[in-house]
């Protein structure tokens, strides 16, 4: 049987995969979905649109710059 695996997110919005049967690692919490290795990461290929770090993008947002 093939190993069933979590997306999770962390406080800076990125994204991650991690087995479903294993608890999760401090700071890291499950967006709900489940699936296959190849499922969760094209579902975080569809969601995590931006790679900086949410703090960056404050930052940059605040300051007039890239995208909000």
């Amino acid at each position: 049987m093939a190993e069933s695996y979590l997306v999770v997110v962390n406080d800076e919005e990125q994204y991650s995969i991690w087995p479903e049967r294993r608890p999760l690692p401090a700071g890291w919490r499950s967006t709900g979905v489940t699936g296959s290795k190849a499922d969760c990461l094209a579902h975080i290929e569809k969601v995590w649109t931006d790679m900086r770090p949410r703090s960056l993008r404050e930052r940059m947002a605040a300051a007039g710059h890239g995208k909000s």
